[in-house]
Parts: structure tokens; sequence; C-alpha cells
């Protein structure tokens, strides 16, 4: 694949001003030529100073196209992008999120390779404290996100979604653009209807990338409720997408709301699937190859996503109408 290609990248973006510099600055920096690139940068009416920022990186390092995006959330962003993007193929690129000097040469690299229609990279979680080493522990194994590829960081090949994610603009003409009615979730939602019409979807973990989880309990419950809160959405529309992982959450919080219930009735013997889970939760706690601390407080962590995206998935499940 040519390297003149022009390559369009879309970042949306809200109140980013401790993390915009320094994606831009990763966009400077990759070995694709710089003039194959275009940055579209759309705001969601920050009140910090991410547009400045993005403003005076225009003035020093290179043009930066900043839209408006009045919504504020990320399919309206991602839209409005992709409509003004002059590029065939099109990258999304996160705020939280930092990038190797390679990520847009490989993404090309693999369209080329494959002739896939969507590609991307896994999800490399890591850490600054304590408990986001925690976070990037807990999201990497089964117990914590279930049989999800793209969680991975070594798996390859073609799968039902890809962290962020890069597409042949092509895609939009049969796909149609993002579910603007996805606070969260819009990219699964895209991609599980992409393939639903048979599109392609490939997953290379040459394409690199590290990504700063939530930095307390608190926010990784919002962040873990609001994905549960909207796939029973995703997968209304799009029913081929449904995975057992997507479900046992939810089965756990009813478990749990209705375990006194039947202890009274049935006696101890439904005590026995808190036992195995209290047993894989001590397990995969031990098996964190960090610190005393870090395995401590993956405890905490399982329970939270757990918890978050049971309940999240139970009061989406309440909104939809059937």
């Amino acid at each position: 694949m040519s390297d003149n290609i022009l390559v369009s990248i879309v970042i949306p973006c809200r109140n980013e001003a401790a993390h915009i510099a320094t994606v831009l600055k990763n966009v400077n920096e990759q070995d694709y030529p710089t003039s194959s690139i275009e940055v579209l940068v759309a705001d969601g009416q920050s009140d910090d100073n991410t547009r400045e920022i993005v403003q005076n990186f225009n003035d020093t390092v290179r043009k930066v196209i900043l839209l408006d995006n009045p919504e504020r959330i990320v399919p309206y962003a991602l839209n409005k992008a992709i409509a003004l993007a002059k590029g065939q193929y099109i990258i999304r690129l996160d705020a939280h999120t930092v990038y190797a000097s390679n990520y847009v040469s490989k993404i090309m690299e693999t369209f080329a390779s494959t002739g896939a229609d969507i590609v991307g990279g896994p999800m490399h979680a890591i850490g600054k404290t304590n408990l986001q080493n925690a976070v990037a522990y807990a999201t990497s194994t089964s117990f914590g996100v279930g049989d999800s590829k793209f969680h991975n960081i070594n798996a390859a090949g073609y799968t039902d979604s890809v962290y962020l994610g890069a597409w042949n603009r092509n895609i939009f003409v049969d796909v149609g653009l993002f579910d603007t009615a996805m606070v969260r979730n819009q990219d699964d939602e895209f991609h599980y209807r992409a393939r639903s019409l048979g599109k392609t979807i490939y997953l290379n973990p040459e394409i690199k990338s590290l990504y700063y989880p939530r930095n307390s309990l608190k926010a990784l419950f919002i962040q873990y409720f609001q994905y549960g809160l909207y796939k029973p959405l995703v997968l209304k529309k799009v029913k081929s997408g449904i995975r057992i992982r997507h479900l046992i959450p939810s089965m756990f919080v009813l478990y749990l709301l209705f375990l006194p219930w039947l202890n009274y009735f049935f006696g101890f013997i439904f005590f026995l699937p808190m036992t195995m889970y209290i047993i894989s939760l001590l397990f995969f706690c031990n098996m964190n190859p960090g610190k005393l601390i870090e395995k401590l407080l993956s405890f905490p962590v399982y329970l939270t996503i757990h918890l978050g995206y049971g309940t999240g998935f139970l009061a989406g499940i309440s909104k939809i109408k059937l």
C-alpha cells in the first residue's frame, strides 16, 4: 500500500487538557509521511483549555482541524469528523491512550495484507498507580472480561471488534455511520453491525498502543455501568453480536439479589455458586504478577467491574422497548 495514501485521524474529546497535547505529539511523531495525514479533533464543548491547546498546536507543529461537537458525545463527534474527512482510511484515536510511532503505518500495512474493512490492535492497559495496575491486570483476564479477544495483547486474526479501530471509508456507504443513541458502546455496535453485513475485522497485535484505565473504583464502576447500560440496546439491534460474556454479570447480580430468598426456601445449596465465585476471585487475584498491594486491589476491582456492568445491563434491559 502506497505511503502517499491520505489518512484521516479523528479524535473525539471533551475536557482533555491533560492528555490532548500528548496524543497530537504522538501523531506528529508517526513514521507515516506527515503530508499524508490529516487530523480532525472533534471537541465536545470543553470548559477547560483543551481547545486552546489544540489551536496552539496548530500554530506551532502542524495543521489540525478543530470541529465543534455541541452534542458532546462520541458518536456525534465521529460522524461529524467522518463527514469532513478526506482520507480513504479513517483512524480513531482516544485521548487517554499513547500510540507507537508506527501505529499508522502498521494499520495501513494490515489493510493491505488482509483486505479487511476494519483493522485495529488490542487494548494494552497499563498503570501509573497500584489501582490502575490492578485494573489493567483484571481487564486482561478471562475472569474480568470473558473471551473478548482484543483484551489479549497477543491475539491476532479475524474478530468481532478491535480497540478504537480504523476503517476503509467505503464501509460507511454500506453500513452507515455510528448510532448516535449509543453514549457508550458505539464502536461495538458499529463493528457488530458491520460483521452482520459481511464486513471483516482484523486484529493485529503489531498495532501497538498503551491505554491508562480509570484511577478510582467510583470512576471504574461508572464506566462499566455505562458499558452495561447500553449493551442491551446494541444486542437488540444486532442479535448476532450476543455472547455469553455479555449476560453473565447481570445473571450474577440477579443471583446476589435473590440469594437470601433462595437460601431461606431451598437451603445452603444456593451458596455453591457464590463459593465458586469467591474461589475464582481469590485465584485470579493471586495470579496477578504485580506487587502484593496490586493483588489485594484486584479483589475490589473485579467486584467493581462485575457489579458495575451487571447492574448497568439490567438497567439497560428495563429501558428497551420490546
